[in-house]
């Protein structure tokens, strides 16, 4: 019977050695051009030798081990029938092979995960993960409470997986809807210069909301749900006087509210509702001398029980790797300056 998963190869082969009965799934696990064998190698400082269907580790004992297990538990990943993306090689050199502690059994039918520790999200169109701890703790945070901020420079998954989270509880049954909104502020452009109607000068704003839902429901399913208002995708403003209650809730770019937006959009919580703010405190485009709601929430609300913050770093950023670069690059300017 052939093995199901990759093997320490025989006594006789050199150490460090992993032998893997798959050569189709191989092929996948190294990655076009060997692309993922030297991404492994780059962040461990090993050497990857491939010998047919054998990969061989050459490096210090403990970065040895690291990237066996890595290369392992990538294998597995393959085996279960996921596929493996440049990003999902990166997330397993960020996090290790363990992902944290066992999940309760509630939580593994929230998370769909296919072993006790992993952390995924269940969508319509696939399966989200986090990349790095920081997004996992924020995934469970988001399951754990009613109300949730998710604090941190751009490309860190904040607004992507808070959408991901919400289309989980909507096709779970938890809630009835989606609600996701954003302050439409202007950061250099003026509404009224754009053409259309007020739909069509506000959706560009909204865009990046789209954008998420396409990537969790069939094209067709969001744009029947839109139709009809099982899904909202809004302008902030637009929420004053209702009450959201069994809605998944997300708030993106709430730096840009002012503090009475916020107090007014964060009092529509209603009874069986999951809400999720999310923010980025170094992009505030409000007018000078206007408060930013998002300051105002964290230093009111941060001692509340059952209200989670969530911070990130360029170290979370799971876009192109310049992008952690140019944060870092900017971070250290504005700390020259206090």
């Amino acid at each position: 019977m052939a093995q199901s998963t990759p093997t320490v190869a025989d006594i006789d082969a050199p150490a460090g050695a992993l032998e893997f009965p798959d050569n189709f799934l191989l092929i996948d696990l190294c990655g076009q051009y060997d692309s993922n064998l030297a991404a492994i190698e780059s962040a461990l400082g090993v050497q990857i030798l491939r010998r047919g269907n054998r990969l061989e580790v050459l490096g210090e004992p403990d970065a040895r081990q690291s990237a066996r297990d890595i290369l392992q538990s990538l294998y597995q990943r393959l085996e279960s029938g996921r596929t493996l993306e440049p990003g999902d090689v990166t997330g397993a050199l960020r996090m290790g092979v363990d992902n944290g502690p066992p999940l309760a059994g509630d939580q593994k039918e929230m998370f769909k995960g296919t072993t006790a520790d992993r952390v995924e999200i269940k969508t319509r169109k696939k399966l989200v993960e986090p990349r790095t701890d920081a997004q996992k703790a924020y995934v469970r945070s988001l399951f754990d409470n009613e109300l949730s901020f998710g604090i941190g420079p751009a490309g860190t998954g904040k607004t992507y997986l808070a959408v991901a989270v919400a289309v989980n509880h909507f096709i779970s049954g938890n809630v009835d809807k989606i609600i996701l909104a954003r302050p439409a502020v202007e950061a250099g452009e003026k509404l009224g210069y754009l053409p259309g109607d007020m739909k069509d000068k506000v959706d560009p704003y909204m865009q990046p909301l789209y954008d998420a839902l396409n990537d969790f429901f069939p094209a067709k399913q969001v744009a029947k749900l839109i139709e009809e208002k099982r899904i909202e995708i809004a302008p902030l403003a637009f929420m004053r006087g209702r009450t959201l209650a069994r809605a998944a809730v997300v708030l993106d770019e709430a730096q840009n509210a002012t503090s009475m937006q916020m107090k007014m959009f964060l009092t529509r919580l209603g009874e069986g509702s999951r809400m999720t703010i999310t923010g980025d405190r170094t992009q505030i485009d409000l007018p000078r001398g206007v408060s930013s709601g998002l300051w105002d929430a964290e230093r009111l609300l941060k001692n509340i029980p059952k209200i989670s913050f969530n911070y990130f770093t360029s170290k979370d950023v799971v876009r192109h790797p310049l992008v952690a670069a140019i944060i870092e690059a900017y971070e250290a300017e504005e700390a020259k300056k206090v």
